[in-house]
């Protein structure tokens, strides 16, 4: 199947963002900071302890989000030039295939460590840091089903 596709600015970032959360540990760091800002407020309102823990903590997961929400995807996306063109894909039970006018780059799916799937897009991982993002807009509902079919058949979830 084959199809054309183009990255929105919007729902690209979004799909960073979503990388970046479901990262575990990135999830473990923002599970630790909001235990920490949590025991400090309850520490700092029954006055046990001084509000520099508590502002401390609040502090660390303001950081935390704007790099994690803002920051890093919007930082990812500016490097990224893939991100501004026009692409076909072809997909087929062998390989992934994208193409545009500087040329064509094809995967084959035991290349893909692992793939998700997020509202926008599907997440193609070749290790832990690598991965390729497919738009799911251009893609019909039957197509879309038949692409599932294929990865579930050749990526692991």
């Amino acid at each position: 199947m084959q199809f054309s596709f183009s990255y929105d600015k919007q729902k690209t970032i979004q799909a960073l963002r979503y990388h970046f959360i479901a990262k575990s540990d990135i999830r473990f760091m923002l599970i630790l900071v909001n235990v920490f800002a949590i025991v400090a407020a309850i520490l700092f309102y029954s006055k046990k302890i001084r509000p520099e823990p508590f502002l401390l903590g609040s502090a660390i997961w303001i950081f935390m989000m704007v790099a994690i929400w803002y920051i890093l995807p919007y930082s990812i996306y500016k490097k990224t030039d893939n991100f501004k063109e026009q692409f076909i894909a072809n997909i087929n039970e062998n390989y992934l295939v994208f193409e545009n006018e500087n040329g064509q780059a094809s995967w084959q799916w035991k290349q893909f460590e692992k793939f998700i799937e997020s509202p926008n897009f599907f997440h193609f991982y070749f290790n832990n840091k690598a991965f390729l993002l497919l738009p799911k807009d251009e893609i019909g509902d039957e197509m879309r089903h038949e692409i599932r079919g294929i990865l579930n058949r050749n990526i692991k979830k």
